[in-house]
């Protein structure tokens, strides 16, 4: 695992920043930043840029800016998250960590990264982003790696955490480790934050797309699932 903590300033790519802050600042639309913050509930202010357009934008820093090695990837990423002024410059270090030259870098030593960035993101625009399309990958590449970090989040005090657990396998149809799945909602099954309940019914609902009749068991069985998450879970059965 690579320790966050211990991350060195040498091993930031301090040009892609740079660029990325600055690029950030060129693409401002001042009319729509309040609009998105309001929007998000975000004390963190926007700069207005659409996703669309931050996209193309990272598209092209990232191809003008090549990291070394996975360290430099981390290092980088975690500068433009904790130094971040704007909501937005978290968006690209999320992009960052996905991009697709760097995808022989994603392993179980990542787990770190995305575990300081769901807790001090802490909601839902970048949690569910690196929940379903960073550690449900890294989940199911590396079960026996992660299995047990997701038994832990499930029952963490971090509700950022326990959500992740929750819908980290949104995409992984059948590949789902149903057992995980069951365990990771019954430990939060009676919680009653709203993040927690409509993530327990998204994840049963996503699920009930590959194997309907384990959901419709799973919600006979659960008494206890709260009225949210059984709506969300059967929406489509």
């Amino acid at each position: 695992m690579i320790d966050t903590a211990l991350v060195d300033s040498a091993l930031v790519d301090a040009a892609l920043v740079h660029a990325a802050r600055n690029g950030l600042a060129e693409l401002a639309d001042p009319a729509k930043a309040p609009q998105m913050q309001a929007y998000m509930k975000s004390t963190m202010p926007f700069r207005g840029v659409a996703n669309p357009e931050r996209r193309a934008m990272t598209r092209r820093l990232f191809a003008e800016h090549p990291l070394s090695d996975v360290d430099t990837l981390v290092g980088t990423a975690l500068e433009l998250w904790r130094g971040a002024t704007h909501r937005e410059e978290r968006y690209v270090a999320i992009d960052l960590t996905g991009h697709r030259a760097y995808a022989a870098w994603q392993t179980p030593a990542l787990l770190p990264l995305y575990e300081e960035m769901v807790v001090t993101g802490a909601w839902w625009d970048f949690v569910d982003e690196i929940a379903a399309r960073r550690i449900g990958p890294l989940l199911r590449a590396s079960p026996e790696a992660l299995t047990e970090s997701m038994r832990q989040w499930a029952r963490d005090e971090d509700r950022w955490k326990r959500r992740t657990s929750v819908i980290c396998q949104l995409g992984a149809k059948e590949a789902t480790d149903t057992a995980l799945l069951a365990e990771c909602v019954t430990a939060n099954i009676e919680d009653q934050d709203f993040f927690l309940r409509k993530g327990i019914g998204w994840a049963l609902r996503q699920h009930a797309r590959t194997d309907p009749r384990w959901v419709l068991d799973f919600v006979a069985a659960h008494p206890a699932l709260s009225p949210l998450s059984r709506r969300e879970a059967l929406k489509h059965l």
